[in-house]
């Protein structure tokens, strides 16, 4: 029976709450609140979140002042019926300057003032196009610049870049997508795969207690210790097409057809990308493995090998049962921390060639930082969210991973 949590006993989980709150849900809760606006920090209307239509008065009027500075440096040139239109223009502008200067970047106006001068603005670019058409080629005129002011102008017209579900909606629906999570699948799968092998026959081997052993153990756990970026330099240095040793070896034993190709083709980059995260994280599932194992009895051993049993049957029908929820622990960690691969691919591959080893998490900073697109971004990693969270239901759940440790369970 599982007893029930006393108050004092829910104040000393208070400060895991919070800690889970602040690193664990917030990150989540703003990320979808992202994936509901077109949400782009290169662009002056959509750098914000809006949910209404705003009016950057500050910079329509400092705008307008930088067309009555070029349009008085040309109107020389204007015939006079033209000439004086634009002296009436420039007027205009000092009015709306005088009207909206200092007024603030972000502020509400009706939707009738709006339409008015969004109006006017593409009268002015017509009047002024105009102008410069009847005065013909002007040297070192300022008409090139009054064009990009003019569309500076109309940047000022802040809408409203509230989406709702197309961010997601178009998630659903992009090849790219589903194409990096292929990739990503492939290479958690290949990778846990090879990485519990190994990791249990290294495992195996440093639970004897032979000489040495804790020096052994130390090594092992040396390529674990090297940060992911440099771990992923030194390989790429290795697959090198012009002088990689690890790249002309593959070539030279026909692995590869040539030594370049290693990282030229879309299996040979992602091969790459899994035989260095192979190497580096192998060690990490060795530790995990080798601290289940030590948690066996050893008289189990004895009493099976005065039993007459052997060590493959042994292994199989006492090791294994007994190391089911370290087992299931080690996988769950390793996977989800493969399905979040980045660093190793980003240094190594970058995702190349043509997208063949771009993961979710690479496209999710393509889109992000890449086109500075954070709404469609957010939406993709609100997409490796669920995949994540799928992830660790079927492992806890379907495959009865112990990671909670509740011993009603047991």
């Amino acid at each position: 029976m599982i007893k029930r949590m006393t108050f004092k006993q829910f104040l000393f989980i208070i400060p895991l709450l919070v800690l889970i709150g602040v690193f664990a849900l917030y990150p989540i809760v703003t990320s979808t609140m992202y994936g509901f606006f077109n949400y782009r920090t290169n662009n002056q209307q959509t750098n914000g979140f809006y949910l209404k239509h705003y009016f950057n008065a500050n910079l329509f009027a400092e705008n307008l002042k930088y067309v009555n500075y070029y349009l008085s440096a040309d109107v020389q040139y204007f015939d006079e019926e033209s000439a004086a239109a634009a002296a009436a223009l420039m007027d205009q502008n000092t009015k709306y300057m005088d009207q909206y200067v200092d007024q603030g970047t972000n502020i509400t106006i009706s939707t009738e003032t709006t339409s008015e001068l969004e109006q006017y603005v593409a009268d002015m670019q017509q009047q002024v196009a105009g102008w410069y058409s009847a005065a013909g080629e002007i040297e070192y005129s300022n008409q090139e610049n009054l064009d990009i002011i003019m569309g500076d102008l109309g940047t000022s017209f802040i809408k409203s870049n509230f989406v709702g579900g197309a961010n997601y909606q178009k998630l659903v629906t992009d090849s790219r997508f589903y194409a990096a999570l292929q990739h990503t699948l492939v290479f958690t799968t290949i990778s846990v795969v090879l990485e519990f092998i190994l990791g249990m026959a290294m495992a195996l081997i440093l639970d004897k207690a032979i000489r040495g052993i804790g020096v052994i153990r130390t090594a092992s756990l040396l390529p674990w210790a090297i940060p992911t970026a440099v771990s992923a330099m030194i390989w790429r240095y290795l697959y090198d097409g012009s002088y990689g040793i690890v790249a002309k070896l593959f070539a030279d034993i026909g692995i590869t057809s040539s030594q370049a190709s290693m990282m030229l083709t879309s299996t040979g980059a992602m091969s790459a990308a899994i035989i260095a995260d192979v190497w580096k994280t192998t060690p990490y599932m060795m530790l995990l493995l080798l601290a289940g194992l030590q948690t066996i009895d050893r008289g189990v051993y004895e009493s099976a090998a005065i039993d007459g049993s052997g060590k493959v049957r042994t292994f199989f029908r006492i090791t294994l049962p007994l190391m089911k929820s370290s087992i299931m622990v080690a996988l769950l960690f390793r996977t989800l921390d493969a399905f979040r691969i980045y660093d190793l691919i980003a240094l190594l591959t970058g995702g190349g060639p043509a997208n063949s080893t771009e993961t979710l998490s690479v496209y999710a900073y393509q889109i992000m930082f890449g086109q500075s697109n954070y709404g469609y971004g957010s939406a993709i990693v609100i997409g490796m969210f669920v995949c994540v969270a799928v992830i660790a239901v079927v492992f806890v759940k379907l495959l009865g991973a112990d990671v909670v440790g509740n011993p009603e369970s047991r």
